[in-house]
């Protein structure tokens, strides 16, 4: 189903959207998208959404299983407590993506903005996923409780990643390639080497990754990747009275 979104609102369109999925359709694509927000959110079917042009904040709110393909870059809070599904962005995105992600996986070409991962979660076999192949912002990682993060800095920019790198994380993994100056880590976190099921953890996810964005696989792999854990589960347990 193609929709022609220029001058449209966000709310009439993704109406059509939502009543096309309950009546069967599974694949969209959205032409002329300039800043329309919501797109996706909610969507608990195995569609396919594409997206030409800029989508706004919130894409993917929420949502359950759907593949969203963005041909551009990306607002603000992308897979917002996302549980399942995959979203894919040519492009740089805004800030605070991956906010209380739950599942599923957020694939971004080029850069993100601050907070990206805050309040990240996992339960099980429910693991985020958030690849960047560019450079971060401050706070990566704020308040990470699970899941996982690559940050590749294909771009040549530095440095790598803002301040306050890990800030409360006490759960989950980063992986980031590249050299990271402790100036910008947050206290609660700790660089790691990898080990041989590091290298075959991120390579699954990034054999992917470059096949999407046409980033050559044995390149990235053979950067050097530093490995960010948390030094406690409970880097803030002092702070109760018991």
């Amino acid at each position: 189903m193609k929709i022609d979104a220029k001058g449209m609102h966000y709310r009439p369109m993704n109406k059509i959207i939502r009543d096309a999925v309950a009546s069967g359709e599974k694949e969209f694509e959205l032409d002329n998208i300039g800043g329309q927000r919501y797109i996706g959110a909610g969507l608990n079917e195995n569609v396919k959404i594409t997206i030409n042009g800029t989508p706004g904040n919130d894409l993917g709110a929420f949502m359950n299983g759907p593949k969203i393909i963005v041909n551009a870059n990306g607002q603000d809070g992308i897979a917002n407590t996302m549980n399942a599904g995959e979203i894919v962005v040519h492009g740089n995105v805004g800030d605070i993506i991956g906010y209380g992600m739950r599942g599923g996986k957020l694939y971004i070409k080029g850069d993100v903005g601050y907070r990206v991962g805050i309040h990240m979660k996992e339960y099980k076999k429910q693991v985020p996923v958030i690849i960047s192949g560019g450079t971060a912002g401050d706070f990566f990682g704020e308040y990470m409780a699970g899941g996982l993060m690559i940050l590749l800095g294909m771009n040549g920019k530095s440095p790598l990643v803002g301040d306050y790198v890990g800030t409360g994380m006490h759960g989950g993994v980063m992986y980031i390639r590249g050299t990271v100056d402790p100036y910008h880590l947050g206290k609660e976190v700790s660089c790691l080497p990898l080990n041989e099921d590091d290298v075959k953890l991120i390579g699954g996810y990034l054999k992917e990754y470059c096949e999407y964005f046409g980033f050559d696989f044995n390149e990235v792999m053979s950067g050097k990747f530093t490995k960010l854990v948390p030094l406690s589960l409970r880097p803030y347990g002092n702070m109760y009275v018991y």
